[in-house]
């Protein structure tokens, strides 16, 4: 059953609250058992890809904070559009890479599905070029 445009926008916000604190248990806690997830990006980035159970959301950011350089990271959310079970973020996310202390700015749309109050859909959409560069070593 789809959710309403309330029951959605207090799950994207519990989200967002919950990705700024950097707690990947919490958020894991707010999607649904099968997920569709996609973050597109380069295969050498073991984050990127797609995951389909709930078990898969915590070490996805397990997986990829330790990339960034600690502290150095910003996340300034522009706009939340919210219809329905549809919650689209609007940001840009800078992150410094740590291992070569690289630093890159990336606009950012995220799509959150919300169902039975949890979600079910996570899609981000960002320059996925811009990351890659970031992390190449050459």
């Amino acid at each position: 059953m789809a959710a309403d445009t309330r029951t959605s926008r207090t799950v994207a916000e519990k989200f967002v609250e919950r990705l700024g604190r950097q707690d990947p248990d919490g958020i894991q806690e707010l999607f649904a058992e099968e997920i569709d997830w996609h973050v597109p990006g380069s295969d050498a980035l073991p984050w990127t890809g797609r995951r389909t159970r709930r078990e898969e959301v915590a070490p996805y950011f397990t997986t990829m904070w330790p990339h960034f350089a600690p502290g150095r990271s910003k996340v300034v959310l522009e706009r939340v559009v919210v219809d329905g079970g549809d919650a689209v973020l609007l940001a840009v996310f800078t992150h410094t890479v740590a291992a070569s202390g690289k630093e890159f700015t990336t606009p950012v749309a995220m799509h959150l599905m919300v169902e039975d109050n949890r979600i079910v859909r996570m899609h981000l959409y960002e320059d996925t070029l811009a990351v890659e560069k970031a992390f190449d070593a050459g």
